[in-house]
């Protein structure tokens, strides 16, 4: 029966990209700090952390929201959605997409958070306490939803086709795409505007976190805390940041010119329904997503040419990752590269999956894949995780793995378009 979806299904294709991230304001130029090796981590500077056990993290700076959003409009907004809809607008002028009223209705937006106007919501607690309720802002409810983001960048763009917001953990990003990817297979829409966005730097998520033994606390050395698969590693570190994509049927796309980064070929999810915070000891539902883009893809795992791993720094998450990787892929698994980016961008959770997705379509793109920073003392030493260089790698298939707390797994695989 997959076999027979597959045949009949619409190709997608990634036709713009947008990007915030610690590393820079746009895709370009964190691509480029990605190659160069470079952290986007940080002391925290916008808030008190004297405090917590972890006082780092991967800040937005420089980001001003009236380079994208109106000064009307970016004021009832959260910094999460500043960031989403700043992100949508570089992918829709990068796809060189017009969206009017034939269009439309054609046009899905489906982007995600992992915690949403966080950063809103609690400053509405001390307005209510200092100031009391007359002073909460009648659109409260709006600006303080998950799906603010989604709201705003239909409202931009003139998008009436389908519009939602999903909150996978640190999945969502991969899942919004994946799910957008099956509107359009399924020809519920044309055109949809995908991906994930988070800002939750407060003093109660780092507390939170830091309190469940999840973040680094390499707090003198900033841009050496996030050290996925190296020995040395002691927890993630969260930061903000915003990836969306533009998705389009392919002959659409061919038949206006657009350009075109890399076709959405395949895409599972899966959920470990073990645990809140820790991964399943057998990787289970890890392999079962890769094993269910691959099928869905109709690609066998040799035909994989490079995996941006989840690979956030935990001990035990970067262990069961590459468990489930070498599980999967077999032999094949030590002759490709595997990187993490995060450990250059940090945990962007809802975000993460999003932009990750975008790094393997440059990679596709380019032939070089970006490397895994601070991997000294690699757990794996069989395996290539590009330690702290960018490799030259035809890549022609890509993989990008996603992997949240909740036990949530998301696995999109990328092709070279081909037609």
């Amino acid at each position: 029966m997959l076999e027979n979806i597959r045949r009949l299904r619409r190709r997608v294709v990634i036709t713009g990209c947008g990007a915030i991230t610690p590393l820079a304001l746009n895709v370009e130029e964190t691509w480029a700090a990605m190659l160069e090796g470079r952290s986007g981590i940080r002391r925290i500077e916008s808030l008190e952390t004297s405090d917590l056990p972890s006082r780092i993290g991967g800040e937005i700076r420089g980001f001003d929201p009236d380079a994208y959003i109106p000064r009307n409009v970016s004021r009832r907004m959260d910094s999460y959605a500043q960031y989403a809809l700043s992100a949508a607008v570089q992918a829709v002028e990068e796809a060189e997409l017009k969206i009017g009223d034939e269009l439309g209705p054609r046009v899905g937006v489906l982007v995600g958070s992992g915690y949403g106007a966080i950063i809103y919501n609690h400053a509405l607690t001390d307005i209510l306490r200092e100031k009391g309720p007359r002073r909460i802002s009648p659109f409260a409810q709006v600006t303080g939803a998950i799906d603010n983001a989604v709201g705003e960048i239909s409202m931009r763009f003139g998008a009436k086709g389908p519009s939602r917001a999903m909150s996978t953990a640190c999945a969502t990003g991969t899942d919004s795409i994946g799910e957008a990817a099956r509107w359009i297979q399924l020809g519920i829409v044309d055109v949809a505007v995908a991906g994930g966005a988070d800002n939750c730097l407060t003093r109660v998520d780092l507390a939170a976190s830091g309190n469940a033994k999840a973040l680094s606390t390499r707090n003198e050395e900033p841009e050496l805390a996030s050290r996925p698969f190296d020995e040395d590693r002691d927890g993630f570190v969260m930061s903000a940041g915003a990836g969306v994509v533009v998705l389009e049927e392919a002959s659409r796309a061919l038949e206006r010119g657009a350009p075109i980064l890399a076709e959405v070929a395949g895409y599972a999810s899966t959920s470990d329904a073990y645990h809140w915070t820790a991964p399943h000891p057998e990787g289970e539902g890890a392999k079962a997503a890769m094993r269910g883009a691959l099928a869905d893809a109709g690609l066998e795992p040799d035909e994989v040419d490079y995996i941006n791993a989840h690979g956030t720094s935990t001990p035990i998450g970067d262990e069961r990752e590459l468990d489930a990787i070498r599980t999967v892929l077999g032999d094949h698994a030590t002759r490709i590269p595997v990187s993490s980016t995060k450990s250059m961008t940090g945990h962007m959770i809802g975000a993460s999956g999003a932009v990750e997705l975008i790094a393997c379509g440059m990679a596709i793109q380019n032939g070089v894949v970006p490397p895994t920073i601070n991997c000294d003392r690699p757990i794996d030493p069989e395996m290539n995780l590009v330690p702290n260089a960018p490799q030259q790698h035809e890549v022609r298939v890509a993989m990008s793995n996603s992997f949240g707390f909740g036990g949530h797994n998301a696995v999109i695989v990328l092709k070279r378009w081909e037609e």
